[in-house]
């Protein structure tokens, strides 16, 4: 039998781990994402009122207490069924009055907007996630006209990812793959960007050592933060170095002592009035066909 061994290459980025922007309500907070979503508070980090976890599948965001930041674009989530969560989301629209907090309906999704106007967009399971049944499937940025090429270069030669450009009927993007079902997408846009806040994503590296070097030599590496973990920001094109995009990178290595944590999922169909036994967890992967 004749097997496609390129089709299981994935690239230098393994996992895209959390999503981190700062929240001024943890209360709040809890509302949006624990309580509308349907996603769990982790139950053993970050448990105090200044910060909080919150698990999907084998990602996470992270909510840091502070001015609140904005992601410059979108963060794509498989969540099932749509009814209930459309539900829940308007469950706690009277508690989110006077905020951001926004739910919009589409063919192939429901977004959301938190209370500080992160817009998460919930798809549900189908083949296009793989076997996903609650995850993190990708991160989608605006950036600048002109851009995108420079954004795949800089994935693919110094990050070492599988990276591509193109055009398609929403415009010039650039695409890198994550692991086996995550995306990082970044999508060209003529309207002017707000200012870099200080929000940022994190992502498990295989190759930790190679990137880093390309960083410091381009004077890209912000943050020493210790022998398993970096941080750069910046987005440059690796021929020129003209800068991009900024968006904040936590890279962290494979020996990282939270990589491949496992992490809580609860069942949010479970409740005290409609209890069922042995159906507290939802498995964030499909049950095998």
């Amino acid at each position: 039998m004749a097997y496609d061994r390129a089709a299981e290459t994935l690239g230098n980025i393994v996992h895209l781990e959390h999503v981190n922007t700062r929240v001024p309500d943890q209360r709040l907070a809890t509302l949006f994402y624990v309580s509308g979503l349907g996603l769990t508070r982790d139950p053993y980090l970050m448990t105090g009122v200044e910060n909080m976890w919150v698990n999907v599948g084998r990602s996470q965001f992270h909510l840091p207490s502070g001015a609140p930041q904005r992601l410059r674009g979108v963060t794509g989530l498989v969540i099932p069924d749509r009814a209930a969560l459309r539900a829940r989301l308007e469950a706690v629209a009277g508690h989110l009055a006077g905020t951001a907090f926004a739910v919009q309906e589409a063919a192939t999704y429901l977004e959301a907007v938190s209370p500080w106007g992160n817009r998460i967009r919930c798809h549900e399971p189908s083949p296009a996630f793989g076997a996903v049944q609650l995850g993190m499937a990708y991160v989608a940025l605006l950036v600048p006209q002109g851009t995108t090429a420079g954004i795949a270069a800089f994935y693919r030669d110094i990050i070492g990812a599988l990276a591509q450009s193109g055009d398609d009927e929403e415009g010039a993007f650039a695409r890198i793959r994550v692991g086996a079902d995550q995306t990082l997408l970044f999508r060209e846009t003529d309207q002017p960007l707000d200012p870099f806040d200080g929000h940022h994503i994190q992502i498990y590296i295989n190759d930790f050592g190679t990137p880093y070097q390309r960083l410091r030599e381009r004077g890209l590496i912000t943050e020493e933060s210790d022998q398993h973990q970096y941080r750069f920001e910046t987005l440059v094109d690796p021929q020129s170095a003209t800068p991009l995009f900024t968006l904040e990178h936590e890279v962290r290595s494979l020996r990282h002592p939270l990589y491949a944590r496992d992490l809580v999922n609860r069942n949010p169909a479970q409740s005290n009035l409609r209890y069922r036994p042995g159906r507290d967890a939802l498995p964030w992967s499909l049950p095998a066909p």
